[in-house]
């Protein structure tokens, strides 16, 4: 097996770079990880998650998956999530979607088993506000719109989760943000979606169309 020595010789310089910048860089992250953000991002690799919020090694408890989905029988996405919240206690669980994501596109036409299966939610999202989204001029307006509606309802789903649910009843402070991450220019934007208590979660889904 070709052992890839172009990332092995990448590794190396960053490692370097890291201890310059801080001697005790690695001394003190091999310690422990106390991250205040938990991040549900997609597998895009064009969305690295700690490089577009500045953050470092330690300071992002990171989840990833095609399309940034949160379902419900989803044990990984649901054991990071109990982990991030009863271990870590993070503050701040980010659902970042972003434009141009080939999950939702390829929602939207016929793929093989098992990912068309995985992103039928989308699908079902879509069926739910078509109306709307063929109120928009162009394919790529809609499915931009569907980026964002994607977020916004994953969103409610971290915050139905028995988990957040439950550290809410306990009076634990966390607030489930959603983001959108435009490829094109780097830039972050929040989509005004975000839930931090028992109340807002009943608010959100009254408010619900």
């Amino acid at each position: 097996m070709k052992s890839l020595p172009r990332l092995f010789e990448n590794n190396r310089k960053w490692a370097s770079e890291m201890v310059q910048t801080n001697p005790a860089f690695f001394s003190t992250l091999v310690q422990q990880q106390n991250p205040e953000f938990l991040w549900i991002g997609c597998s895009d690799s064009r969305v690295p998650a700690n490089e577009i919020t500045g953050l470092l090694p330690g300071e992002l408890f990171v989840h990833r998956n095609v399309a940034n989905l949160v379902i419900p029988t989803d044990m990984n996405c649901l054991s990071v999530i109990h982990y991030a919240v009863e271990i870590l206690k993070v503050k701040h669980i980010i659902v970042c979607g972003h434009y141009g994501c080939g999950g939702i596109r390829a929602a939207l036409e016929t793929q093989p088993q098992p990912i068309d299966n995985w992103l039928s939610p989308i699908r079902a999202l879509y069926n739910k506000n078509e109306a709307d989204l063929l109120g928009l001029a162009t394919l790529e307006e809609r499915l931009h719109r569907l980026c964002e509606l994607n977020v916004i309802e994953q969103v409610k789903h971290v915050a139905s989760t028995t988990i957040i649910q439950e550290a809410w009843r306990k009076g634990q402070k966390i607030t489930v943000h959603g983001w959108i991450y435009a490829i094109a220019d780097g830039l972050l934007r929040d989509l005004g979606a975000g839930i931090s208590s028992l109340d807002d979660m009943k608010t959100n889904c009254t408010n619900e169309t």
